[in-house]
């Protein structure tokens, strides 16, 4: 993800935030801050996009931390969306294959709500597995 792609991403982001796929709305002020950590330098979050032919199909943020709970590094898929028309051409599975490669040894996690069927079914294929406990924020 580059500057230039900030607002292509900026209308992607909200058409995630505003779906079913997502519980909060999410606002212009945390998608800017959210893109400018991306194309910045912050080492907390890494930004994505997914390009054929000079088209941005969709985007990807990655959040980094560590696992006390499962003792390793861990990356946090925060955002991951896809233009509905390129959905099913493999470009979720193929970003999971690019992130485990680019990161072994970490610890995966995402959120999904239950209801995203295709994409749970997604995740699950590319080994996820559920956790059984809920999330909590202040």
């Amino acid at each position: 993800m580059t500057a230039e792609d900030k607002p292509i991403v900026m209308d992607m982001m909200r058409a995630f935030y505003s779906s079913p796929a997502v519980l909060s709305n999410g606002s212009t002020e945390i998608f800017n801050a959210d893109i400018d950590a991306c194309v910045g330098d912050s080492p907390y979050l890494e930004g994505y996009i997914f390009e054929e032919s000079g088209k941005i199909l969709g985007y990807a943020m990655l959040a980094k931390s560590f696992s006390t709970e499962f003792g390793q590094p861990c990356i946090w898929i925060e955002d991951l969306y896809i233009l509905s028309e390129f959905r099913g051409l493999g470009i979720g599975s193929n970003f999971f294959k690019f992130i485990e490669e680019k990161y072994p040894n970490h610890l995966f996690r995402l959120e999904v709500e239950e209801e995203n069927e295709r994409a749970v079914k997604v995740y699950k294929k590319c080994g996820f597995e559920v956790l059984p406990y809920m999330e909590m924020k202040k």
